[in-house]
């Protein structure tokens, strides 16, 4: 099972043109059964989703989890996912709120085939910010026995062990390597963590001529080993 996690910049590229058709033809490079978006949602008026919705189904499969909270955004404080129907069962999503003073938040998707949460985050700009967001995360999800994909933007700009800690040592995070700036990349903002019977044979960064234009992050990709389903 593929995954990948992309903060899009409201599709606004490196040229300063916003252009969803670009954003499409990168998710098409990927080709993931889910998509975690960050910043997939304007930031002012009415915060309308930025992708078109009928020309995604109808050229990569995706629809997108209900989420939002306002008719036309794709998501909740512009986290979105996507996935295909014919590759995984949809059984619920739902908002998850975290501590912050910024608008931020974070969103779930329940999948029943394969058995899989997958969380996506946009993590705070301070460092206290996203360990108590993290921690926040970590009760979320204590309780939970099914295995669970956290993925998103953890705006950490090195290796921090006590971000990692603020998980609990039930997570494994991956970094799959520097994902911004896409013109540069010095950073590896985007990240992955496991929790539960679920391994990856591999996790890497999208670096394509047409991924470097298309934001200022590159999207990052896990693929999952996921047990099978005895029945």
């Amino acid at each position: 099972m593929r995954v990948a996690s992309y903060n899009m910049r409201k599709a606004v590229g490196l040229d300063w043109r916003r252009d969803a058709d670009r954003i499409l033809r990168v998710l098409g490079e990927i080709n993931a059964d889910v998509v975690v978006l960050q910043e997939s949602d304007k930031r002012i008026g009415a915060r309308a989703g930025v992708l078109p919705q009928q020309d995604m189904f109808a050229r990569l499969g995706y629809r997108i989890a209900d989420l939002s909270v306002r008719p036309l955004s794709h998501g909740w404080h512009g986290n979105a996912v996507l996935y295909r129907e014919n590759a995984v069962s949809f059984e619920s999503a739902q908002r998850i709120v975290l501590p912050t003073l910024e608008p931020r938040g974070a969103v779930s998707m329940l999948l029943l085939q394969p058995q899989l949460e997958v969380v996506g985050v946009h993590l705070g700009l301070t460092r206290g910010s996203r360990v108590a967001q993290l921690r926040a995360l970590s009760r979320y999800l204590e309780t939970v026995t099914h295995p669970v994909l956290i993925a998103g933007d953890f705006n950490a700009w090195r290796r921090d062990e006590g971000i990692d800690d603020a998980l609990g040592d039930r997570f494994t995070v991956i970094q799959p390597g520097n994902s911004f700036h896409a013109a540069r990349p010095v950073a590896a903002l985007d990240r992955f963590a496991l929790k539960g019977n679920v391994n990856y044979a591999s996790a890497w960064v999208h670096n394509t001529p047409l991924a470097k234009r298309a934001s200022d992050h590159l999207p990052i990709v896990i693929d999952l080993e996921l047990p099978k389903d005895p029945a």
